[in-house]
């Protein structure tokens, strides 16, 4: 799966690297979503996910483990090496994106929903 591609794809997606060459962040209205970065020689995603999902999703997946360097109740680090589904790969991308959307204030929320739709924003994500 093109991890950065769909990344880029959602609405208003900013990305770049405020800490450094190794970590790329995606951001909506400057809320970080994904954090990209290379672990033990494989492409790894940080994300977003309800704490009440993430523990069912570690036990699910064998790529999919508590937050590398995040609050680990709140995040899941997720190797990208084939092994999880595309769809569910992209699934999980889209809750993280609606999670931060929903966590915005009213104003930003609201314009984002009116400006791409809200499901465009809360597609498949929760």
């Amino acid at each position: 799966m093109d991890l950065q591609g769909y990344l880029r794809s959602k609405p208003e997606a900013e990305d770049g690297y405020p800490f450094g060459p190794d970590a790329q962040v995606f951001k909506v209205q400057g809320k970080l979503f994904a954090l990209v970065f290379q672990r033990s020689g494989c492409e790894c995603v940080n994300l977003k996910c309800d704490p009440h999902q993430a523990p069912g999703l570690r036990d699910l997946f064998a790529a999919v483990s508590p937050g590398y360097h995040m609050n680990k109740r709140h995040w899941n680090t997720v190797r990208n090496d084939d092994s999880i589904p595309p769809g569910e790969l992209q699934r999980m991308i889209d809750h993280s994106y609606a999670l931060v959307v929903r966590g915005l204030p009213r104003a930003k929320r609201l314009g984002l929903e009116a400006r791409h739709g809200r499901d465009q924003i809360y597609r498949g994500a929760l």
